[in-house]
């Protein structure tokens, strides 16, 4: 009797640890095809830098499977049902994914494989806790995140699985007879920025490192910049290099309030989730529907504008820097997210969609829950919207983020000569601004009121 086969379809979980996928193969079948598909509907967005990461993930990820990692490339919903009928294999087993396109392309393969006799078999997800699964306890979402990070710690999450590549029987992809034609793992595309060592063996390097070090210095130094006092797990977990049930396992062992600062910025990223799951139309439009009557600048004056800011030629050093880490690394520190955010959005009124797709385009971790509902955060036209209080002042937030003007000093070279934090306010100094570097493009404190008129307009609308 011939042994049973099954597929198993990497997404967003390119690691062979804490698979539940894996063992939901193995009980379904004598072995198991392992397959990941190059979808031009996902790598047609992503920038250079994660398309370069995931592609080494992708090596990576061979490597540990010893080389048999059959790559295709097409529409999902046309190759895996044909890679399943070639090897003869009734199930296909995959992590949930909760994304827009993920969850409609999940059902057009569904539905393509039961027309041949075979099932798409869900099981785990991204998250610690599945998105949907937190709910208030009279029913429905979350719109706020601490309520919701207490009833997701309260709700819980499994231990992470024991799995290694030996959990599961793997066939040669040379074997299966037919199907959409194997595909060389792509090299890297040129790429600028300087990227993290990708890869499920660097992401629990780089974990355990943060573990023994930076993790009790978590809570101070994660805003402070010019020190490395982030994890950097974020590309990672991107592409499910680790699972968050493994991280919080490891949290669980030790105490502090650092700790517990970590854990809740897993809370925050599990939450965005759970708001693109229930308002998918939130990636692309407001949640707050009264900010579509919030006046946005366009036009020429309003693209240029646009520019300086992508360039990091504002004249304000700290947003300069950001935009320049930016750039340089594919990655940018979460503060300054925030306060490049706030200048793009308060002090020249572009759309936020416009700042999210510049960020998709560049950023190494670029998560579209994450990214999309951080910049509605800092909009004011998120789920915990209080736009008045988060006009960021981009000196104050320099001088109190920055105060020895190191970071700016690093990413803005132009100014690397003034010492202390006088290098965020350049335009003071008693020889003015060095040469090379502009003069401020608008006035914070007339943008600040500017930006105050017009939600106005927002609070008008909702009555």
């Amino acid at each position: 009797m011939a042994p049973s086969t099954a597929v198993v379809w990497f997404r967003r979980d390119l690691r062979v640890a804490d698979q539940p996928t894996f063992l939901a193969a193995a009980d379904a079948a004598d072995r198991a095809l392992a397959l990941f598909v190059l979808d031009p509907a996902l790598l047609k967005p992503s920038g250079a830098a994660r398309t370069n990461f995931l592609y080494g993930c992708l090596h990576e990820l061979d490597e540990a499977l010893g080389g048999r990692l059959l790559v295709v490339r097409g529409d999902p919903a046309d190759v895996v049902p044909r890679v399943a009928a070639a090897v003869g294999a009734t199930t296909v087993h995959v992590a949930a994914d909760f994304g827009p396109y993920g969850r409609e392309r999940d059902e057009r393969v569904a539905t393509a494989l039961a027309d041949g006799g075979a099932e798409l078999v869900r099981t785990g997800s991204p998250y610690a806790v599945a998105p949907g699964r937190v709910e208030k306890g009279t029913g429905g979402p979350f719109k706020v995140f601490t309520p919701f990070s207490r009833a997701w710690a309260d709700h819980g999450w499994r231990a992470p699985a024991a799995t290694d590549a030996s959990s599961v029987t793997w066939l040669d992809p040379a074997d299966k007879d037919g199907g959409p034609r194997a595909v060389r793992i792509p090299d890297d595309e040129p790429c600028d920025a300087e990227l993290p060592e990708p890869g499920e063996r660097a992401a629990l390097a780089r974990w355990a490192e943060f573990l023994d070090d930076a993790v009790q210095r978590y809570g101070p130094d994660r805003d402070v910049p010019a020190k490395a006092g982030t994890s950097g797990m974020s590309p990672y977990l991107k592409y499910g290099c680790v699972h968050p049930r493994t991280l919080l396992a490891d949290l669980g062992r030790r105490r502090g309030d650092s700790v517990s600062t970590y854990r809740t910025e897993i809370a925050w990223r599990e939450f965005y989730a759970d708001v693109l799951y229930r308002r998918p139309d939130s990636a692309r439009g407001n949640y707050d529907t009264a900010f579509d009557h919030l006046p946005l600048r366009t036009g020429t004056a309003a693209d240029a504008d646009f520019d300086r800011w992508r360039e990091g030629r504002t004249g304000f050093p700290i947003v300069d820097a950001g935009m320049r880490q930016l750039r340089a690394t594919a990655w940018m520190h979460n503060r300054l997210r925030m306060v490049v955010a706030s200048f793009l959005v308060k002090d020249l009124h572009l759309p936020w969609w416009w700042g999210a797709r510049h960020f998709m385009t560049l950023l190494v971790d670029g998560d579209l829950a994450s990214n999309q509902h951080g910049w509605q955060w800092t909009a004011g036209s998120g789920t915990d919207a209080s736009p008045y209080f988060r006009i960021f002042n981009p000196i104050t937030q320099g001088e109190r983020f920055d105060p020895d003007g190191d970071y700016v000093r690093h990413w803005v070279p132009e100014l690397a000569g003034i010492a202390g934090k006088a290098v965020h306010q350049p335009w003071k100094l008693p020889g003015g601004i060095p040469d090379g570097y502009p003069e401020p493009m608008v006035d914070h404190r007339a943008e600040r009121q500017d930006a105050l008129d017009r939600y106005e307009l927002v609070k008008n609308a909702r009555g």
